[in-house]
């Protein structure tokens, strides 16, 4: 009996020595798996600090140069003002803001186009030279927004031309689109936009209001 206690008790040890064993192995496993780990995140915090440090850079040199290049654009908005300098755009007489970083130079539709029409007049071309020839001068590299106005009025007598004023506006921006690559204005610079009657800066209860509406802008984006 005493030896197959014996026994017993050699088996019980052999058993708990194994299981010790095999329990140090798999918290080893953990620790170096955590570890692992470890290293990993560290690694993903020292890039994200990293990157955090150079947004920080970025956004510094961001503000510094939109600070700059708005003050530059209130010098000049100063200069036109006051009859020092007109920038080149000479009667033209450019809209400013300062805050969007935007010059806009509005030409009545009666001006450039016969009624109902889109082709350009002639009579304007000087017009529109003046135009691209400061865009090719001082801000050749800078995006320009096309955009074409009408009344409220619905279209008649050119109704088989035109769906509806939108279309008709289209038309006469990408006309001055066209005009402006045609004088040396890179394509991917210019846009042309349709607002139709939808944005009017007068009232169109009166010939006066729709006169107004009625019109093409050529909108300078300077700021970056």
């Amino acid at each position: 009996m005493a030896n197959v206690l014996k026994k017993i008790m050699v088996v019980l040890l052999v058993v708990a020595g194994l299981s010790l064993i095999s329990g140090c192995t798999d918290w080893k496993k953990k620790y170096n798996g955590l570890e692992v780990e470890h290293r990993n995140l560290m690694g993903r915090y020292e890039s994200c600090m990293s990157d955090l440090d150079q947004a920080a850079t970025g956004k510094s040199e961001l503000i510094s140069n939109l600070n700059a290049a708005r003050q530059e654009l209130a010098d000049l908005k100063g200069q036109i003002e006051n009859g020092t300098d007109d920038g080149g755009w000479g009667g033209l007489n450019p809209e400013f803001d300062l805050e969007k970083g935007t010059i806009t130079v509005t030409l009545p539709n009666t001006v450039l186009f016969e009624p109902g029409k889109a082709e350009i007049k002639k009579s304007v071309i000087s017009e529109l030279d003046q135009i691209a020839s400061v865009l090719l001068d001082k801000y050749r590299d800078k995006d320009v927004s096309v955009v074409g106005h009408t009344d409220s009025d619905p279209i008649l007598k050119t109704k088989h031309l035109w769906k509806d004023n939108w279309e008709l506006s289209s038309a006469r921006a990408l006309a001055v689109v066209r005009y402006l690559v045609k004088k040396g204005i890179r394509a991917k610079t210019l846009g042309g936009v349709a607002a139709g009657e939808f944005r009017p800066v007068a009232d169109n209860s009166t010939a006066s209001g729709k006169a107004k509406n009625r019109r093409v802008e050529i909108v300078v984006y300077t700021y970056d």
